[in-house]
């Protein structure tokens, strides 16, 4: 009898477990719609930028020699080596040029540029050994990004000097196998079906990642600067230019600040800013002209994505400065893993060259989850296609359709004043089977804009005191 008893209140005790976490869970979740800001103010007072001991490590005291001629990557390597077995400290770069191969960060170092400090990266792809990285997000083992930190905390670039990657249509750019950035016939790209095809079989294959093996002849661009694995992580103030692929790629890394960066790459594949797979991560007072999307929110791709199964999340960009770009602020595409709590505030964009504001891009070949996306105060003076698109059927590469179908739910403008919103107000196309849900625009005001909308497959759109062509817009019937 006191082990039937036992096992009743046991029972009884489980679902009340149950149910408490569930009401929990269900609460948080509503406390994130009625107060999302409220949560971004948490998010902001977690990420504390790293802070280091007052030790400077010159890498002209390690034989680094200025004039961009003499590879410097041992001086590099050697004053990096100090700095860290000392308790850390500054690695310094004075003004003057200084060429390089890739550099290996490591636990407890900032980096720091000078003003008047530059470093041109080499243009010899053999200088750039196999790491474990990514290519569009998908794991491998390919060329080292050109700063690159494994596994590290505590780690920063910092200063006001200039990072070159000295990427143009004869290097690393033509590897992309288009015309417009130097490729011609007879030149190897990443499309020939060894090389970005076959990586991204082997992540539907799954295949470790150790046996993915690139590097020399297989034409996969590295990433400029890439934290891999690592936590609480800075780069600020520093000058980005001509970079061969992605330029700031936080991967799998928790607690990341960028700061005041200034990027301007025009090729590419050339994102500003692309978190993947990382949480806690705040991009503020940073200026983008590029030539992809300024900041796109990744989460791994297809079988390589759902193998991971990691989210971005609690992602905010506030005080930046958007410039050309396919879009301003982008989640996707690939986003297999999910993407959750964006917050975007304060921003300005504007160019002609500037596609969309605000993009989400999937397909049913990525599926993956975006949800809680926030924007405020938003002033965009010019955008080519439309100030919010929602595009589940993106499409590149040939055919991307599958059985994983994505889905995007609560997605909100407020206080956005456009002054020429190019075709569309919104632009949103969702599956039928899986609708996108919550789409809210409030305090909105778009002028020289084609058309409202173009709606399809969406749930609860709502347009609350928002004006388009100087006239008041009411939420339309789906």
């Amino acid at each position: 009898m006191k082990n039937k008893l036992f096992r009743l209140f046991s029972g009884i005790s489980a679902i009340a477990v149950s149910v408490m976490f569930y009401n929990c869970a269900a609460q948080k979740k509503t406390d994130v719609l009625s107060n999302p800001w409220k949560l971004k103010k948490q998010i902001e007072a977690t990420v504390v930028a790293p802070v280091f001991i007052n030790k400077n490590y010159s890498i002209v005291d390690f034989g680094a020699k200025s004039g961009g001629v003499v590879n410097n990557s041992e001086a590099f390597k050697k004053a990096i080596e100090a700095c860290t077995k000392n308790g850390g400290g500054k690695v310094v770069v004075p003004t003057g040029k200084f060429l390089t191969g890739p550099i290996h960060l490591d636990n407890n170092v900032d980096l720091h540029l000078e003003d008047g400090a530059e470093i041109l990266f080499s243009t010899k792809s053999s200088d750039y050994p196999l790491v474990k990285t990514t290519f569009e997000g998908t794991e491998c083992m390919n060329h080292s990004p050109l700063i690159y930190a494994y596994n590290k905390k505590n780690i920063a670039v910092t200063g006001k000097g200039i990072l070159n990657g000295q990427a143009d249509n004869e290097n690393w750019w033509y590897w992309c196998g288009a015309k417009r950035y130097g490729w011609s016939e007879g030149k190897g790209n990443q499309n020939d079906p060894q090389n970005r095809v076959r990586l991204v079989e082997s992540g539907e294959k799954n295949v470790p990642v150790e046996q993915r093996i690139y590097g020399e002849g297989s034409y996969l661009r590295p990433s400029f600067v890439e934290f891999f694995e690592c936590t609480d992580a800075l780069i600020k103030d520093v000058k980005i230019i001509n970079a061969p692929f992605w330029v700031i790629h936080p991967m799998k890394s928790v607690n990341v600040t960028v700061d005041g960066v200034t990027v301007e790459s025009h090729g590419p594949n050339n994102d500003g800013c692309d978190p993947e797979y990382s949480k806690n991560v705040i991009i503020k007072n940073c200026i983008f002209n590029t030539g992809d999307d300024c900041i796109a929110i990744k989460a791994g791709k297809d079988g390589d994505g759902r193998r991971v199964a990691m989210k971005s999340e609690n992602i905010i960009v506030r005080d930046c400065k958007m410039l050309d770009g396919h879009g301003g602020v982008v989640m996707g595409s690939e986003m297999t893993g999910g993407i959750k709590n964006v917050f975007v505030e304060n921003c300005e964009m504007d160019s002609p060259n500037l596609d969309r504001a605000i993009r989400i891009k999937s397909n049913s070949r990525r599926g993956g989850i975006v949800e809680n996306v926030f924007v405020r105060n938003i002033n965009v003076g010019q955008v080519g296609e439309c100030v919010l698109r929602i595009n589940m059927f993106y499409n590149v590469y040939g055919n991307q359709t599958g059985n994983f179908i994505p889905q995007v739910k609560n997605v909100t403008l407020e206080n956005v004043k456009v002054k020429d919103g190019g075709k569309y107000g919104i632009l949103a196309k969702g599956y039928k089977e899986l609708p996108i849900e919550n789409v809210t625009f409030k305090n909105v005001t778009i002028d020289k804009v084609k058309e409202p909308f173009s709606v399809e497959n969406v749930s609860n759109l709502q347009l609350i005191n928002t004006f388009i062509n100087g006239k008041k817009v009411d939420s339309p019937k789906l």
